[in-house]
């Protein structure tokens, strides 16, 4: 059964050696619809740093640009402060007191999903944010230190600096 099986597949191996396998003409002309186009290599130089410098540009954005600090405001042994959420935070730098309560209020302005939530992963919080509506974040930090908080997706940043 074996030299059966095994003597057709020879025969078909032997088949195929035999067929005339050229590629169409089609296949290996050009087509117009997609024909390379040259460019100068100049150009292509050109384009190439212009994208990386907008890829700078975005990152220096995202990551060091409009820096606004604020002091929280002590009411009834609580730091308060109040947080426009719109196109980021501001104030993105908020300064506080270790060992006294803290009080956040996020005002969320901007309708993009990416400012739906705001995370403070140091002190355990992650908090939905309503459109056009004031949300609380209560913490008490007990370290003096820098604390960052983002967005769901950890694009836009602020900093919550515990002085002792």
């Amino acid at each position: 059964m074996v030299s059966l099986a095994q003597n057709s597949l020879n025969h078909q191996v032997e088949e195929l050696a035999q067929m005339d396998m050229e590629i169409p003409a089609s296949e290996t002309k050009v087509s117009e619809q997609f024909r390379p186009i040259e460019q100068p290599l100049e150009l292509k130089i050109a384009v190439t740093l212009g994208g990386i410098g907008l890829i700078g540009l975005e990152l220096w954005w995202f990551l060091f640009g409009k820096t606004k600090a604020a002091q929280a405001e002590t009411k009834s042994d609580i730091q308060e402060l109040t947080i426009n959420v719109d196109g980021g935070y501001e104030p993105n730098r908020v300064i506080v007191k270790a060992g006294t309560p803290v009080r956040l209020q996020f005002f969320r302005r901007d309708a993009s999903s990416c400012l739906e939530k705001v995370l403070l992963p140091d002190f355990h919080i992650a908090k939905d944010l309503e459109l056009n509506h004031t949300t609380s974040v209560e913490f008490t930090p007990e370290q003096p230190g820098e604390y960052q908080f983002t967005c769901g997706m950890n694009m836009y940043r602020g900093v919550v600096v515990v002085k002792p």
